[in-house]
């Protein structure tokens, strides 16, 4: 028990140390197989044995970046982005300024969403859509703390909830893949679909904090600068272009890059593989001319080096999981916590989830933290007498906890790049803390709700 113990906490505290993760977990799995006494070489041996497991997913995201990159040079995201800017910007002017608040909320959300699934470019779209609406905010004294909510909310509850694009991968690659495969020694197996209906109830409270914090927590005004941004704003393919010149895409262009999110949406859909269907997409945009054939390495290559640190943080964790599972000491763990908890079933929900938090916080990324709980987690639900819902419910929400309020979050970094631009949004102060307190909070009271009524 000491073994894992001593693992997870040295991850942890180098993670916090800002020690790359995949160091931290490949240093915390040889800590923890030293002292379960595999040796170096058994702990190297359970470590590679392990890292199979994350190649699927980590294929995943490089297959993913690189739709999206070439979805990217197709101009359709960008022209997408100017024309929610220019009717922002015009509505700012005739419209009343509650309607143009609940316009710009909406549509921020809504653009969140869209890129974690159906233009699934991720947090690439935030440096194009939010620098040129400074201007708006500033105008309409837009506390700029709502908005890094707003955003947080749409990169985060959308992957929780939705099976598809970004939430394919964590929901059926990953949660799923990993509840099954540590739960098929003690008989517990699940079904994708289980899994939103499962997922719905901490979501709902990650709703109810980013409703806080639009009509409660910062609805009074906030004075801004009108700071000059330059005259130009970055393309999502990183390119540099004119701020208010729209950009120019024949027509067959958009229809085909129409037609290849359409696809990929229904190939996933339909075989259940973000590989295939993101490989679907990239064809189409291949075959249509979107990119030259002599383009198309660098395209791809560039698109999945993109998301190469998520992959190998994957391929790290589950290696990491392979070698905690390699100790035995599990079963000990379990019996020793169930020990100190008792049978309160309440008790044992609220320090699992407290202990994803800080897990989540400490790594940075909830996808990576699926294996590292699942080992530890799915025993011990089946030893507390949780239904398998209420253990999709523990050991998602455990993961997704701290996602939204850690400094080496996508989720946090991402709306920072894009609010900051002008010098007037703090990392820590003004999206990461509101996104602490009004997500983590409700996901670990809704959380807690799921586990104990599912």
């Amino acid at each position: 028990m000491f073994a894992i113990i001593a693992a997870v906490a040295v991850m942890f505290g180098l993670s916090l140390g800002r020690v790359p993760v995949v160091f931290a977990l490949v240093i915390g799995a040889l800590t923890g197989g030293l002292l379960a006494g595999l040796g170096l070489q058994g702990t190297l041996d359970a470590f590679n044995n392990g890292l199979g497991g994350g190649a699927k997913i980590a294929l995943a995201y490089g297959v993913l970046g690189a739709f999206a990159l070439a979805l990217a040079r197709s101009g359709l995201p960008d022209l997408l982005a100017y024309k929610l800017v220019k009717s922002l910007k015009n509505d700012a002017d005739i419209r009343a300024q509650k309607q143009v608040k609940f316009l710009i909320f909406s549509t921020i959300g809504l653009a969140a969403i869209a890129s974690q699934n159906i233009i699934p470019v991720h947090i690439a779209f935030i440096p194009v859509l939010i620098p040129p609406l400074l201007i708006v905010f500033n105008h309409l004294r837009l506390d700029r703390r709502a908005v890094a909510c707003v955003l947080t909310f749409g990169l985060v509850a959308t992957y929780m909830f939705l099976p598809m694009g970004f939430g394919a991968i964590f929901l059926n690659d990953i949660l799923a893949h990993n509840i099954n495969h540590f739960g098929q020694s003690y008989g517990l197996q699940i079904s994708n679909d289980q899994i939103p209906r499962a997922m719905i109830i901490p979501v709902g409270g990650m709703f109810l904090g980013m409703l806080t914090a639009l009509f409660v927590s910062y609805r009074k005004p906030r004075v801004y600068e009108d700071k000059p941004l330059h005259d130009v704003t970055r393309s999502i393919v990183g390119e540099m272009a004119q701020e208010q010149q729209a950009p120019q895409i024949a027509r067959f262009t958009l229809f085909m890059a129409a037609f290849a999110v359409i696809a990929t949406i229904i190939v996933q859909l339909y075989s259940d593989s973000m590989i295939v269907a993101g490989l679907v997409g990239v064809a189409i945009l291949s075959c249509a001319g979107i990119f030259k054939w002599k383009e198309a390495d660098d395209v791809i290559v560039s698109g999945m080096r993109m998301m190469a640190l998520v992959g190998f943080t994957m391929i790290a964790a589950q290696g990491f999981a392979a070698v905690i599972e390699a100790t035995h000491q599990v079963p000990e763990l379990v019996k020793a916590t169930a020990g100190w908890i008792g049978d309160s079933k309440a008790l044992a929900a609220f320090v699992m989830l407290l202990v994803g938090l800080l897990i989540t916080l400490g790594i940075g990324s909830s996808f990576s933290t699926v294996p590292i709980l699942a080992i530890m987690y799915v025993p011990l639900c089946l030893q507390f007498g949780f239904s398998p819902m209420a253990t999709i419910a523990l050991i998602g929400t455990a993961a997704a906890l701290g996602d939204a309020g850690s400094p080496a979050s996508d989720s946090t970094l991402g709306p920072t790049s894009g609010l900051n631009i002008d010098g007037q949004h703090d990392h820590m102060r003004d999206t990461v803390v509101p996104t602490f307190l009004h997500f983590n909070l409700p996901l670990l009271v809704f959380g807690w709700i799921a586990a104990m009524v599912l």
